[in-house]
């Protein structure tokens, strides 16, 4: 990862860079979530798929930063009103051929038509070196994926949001797990 790719990280006094983001579970009317697959810039060979999201800008809260990621990653744009949550906080550590990272999230969920057109045309040039697609999955291709998925445990997640959440933002250990 290039350096300017680092610069909304703040940097620990560990070494380990750290940002708050915010995420969002979208799904389609017939309970499709979109995940975006991506790649370490430095180790094409480790992969992973995960929801849209990424971090907060200086001012931003994370329900405005979930929905101009989300704009900028999939070129969809909803109403503040449209996201639900935050559902999930997570704290999660990460390794990449850049070094260590911490991301503070706190995770969105929100639904959308039948037929959502998505682009890619949004990507900064960073995300161009390490995002490849976008793809909408059911639940149990989502449990068939032989890359890691982010977060960790989310067929359950999303399951448990079917029936509409309930009102409680759960913090989600490394795991997925409450």
């Amino acid at each position: 990862m290039s350096v300017d790719g680092l610069a909304e990280w703040c940097l620990a006094a560990d070494g380990t860079r750290f940002r708050a983001a915010a995420r969002v579970i979208l799904l389609d009317p017939d309970d499709k979530v979109l995940l975006v697959h991506g790649h370490d810039h430095d180790d094409p060979a480790h992969q992973w798929w995960f929801t849209v999201g990424g971090g907060l800008a200086d001012g931003e809260t994370p329900r405005q930063a979930a929905l101009r990621e989300l704009r900028e990653e999939t070129g969809i744009e909803l109403a503040a009103e449209a996201l639900v949550g935050p559902v999930f906080t997570r704290s999660v550590v990460f390794d990449l051929a850049a070094g260590r990272f911490r991301q503070d999230e706190e995770l969105f969920y929100a639904r959308v038509g039948r037929g959502t057109r998505l682009t890619s045309s949004g990507w900064t040039r960073l995300e161009s070196l390490v995002l490849d697609e976008l793809r909408w999955f059911t639940l149990d291709q989502v449990a068939g994926l032989d890359v890691a998925v982010y977060p960790l445990g989310l067929v359950g997640l999303v399951s448990g949001l079917l029936g509409g959440w309930d009102g409680v933002t759960r913090h989600l250990d490394e795991t997925g797990r409450e």
